[in-house]
């Protein structure tokens, strides 16, 4: 199993047009995406972002995040995506 790990900035006067857009565009795209297994979001402070989405694969990781796949948003800017193995689940 992979971790996508995601750290963006949210212009907050832009918050309610980025949240609108993940959840009717974003989030149903990574749903879709090969592999998925789950996705957590944390919720934004003082403009910063986070998300921790799992795949079956490195390769499914890879593809399914930015700047391979598009995560745009009004407001938002990505500032790192980087896959990992998951060393450790714990149900």
């Amino acid at each position: 199993m992979y971790a996508a790990l995601v750290e963006l900035t949210i212009d907050p006067a832009q918050a309610p047009a980025a949240a609108a857009a993940f959840t009717n565009e974003i989030l149903p795209q990574i749903r879709a995406a090969e592999g998925f297994l789950r996705g957590y979001w944390v919720e934004p402070a003082e403009g910063k972002g986070f998300g921790f989405v799992l795949f079956e694969t490195e390769e499914q990781a890879r593809r399914s995040v930015p700047p391979a796949s598009n995560w745009s948003a009004p407001g938002v800017t990505i500032q790192s995506a980087e896959v990992r193995r998951v060393a450790v689940a714990v149900p």
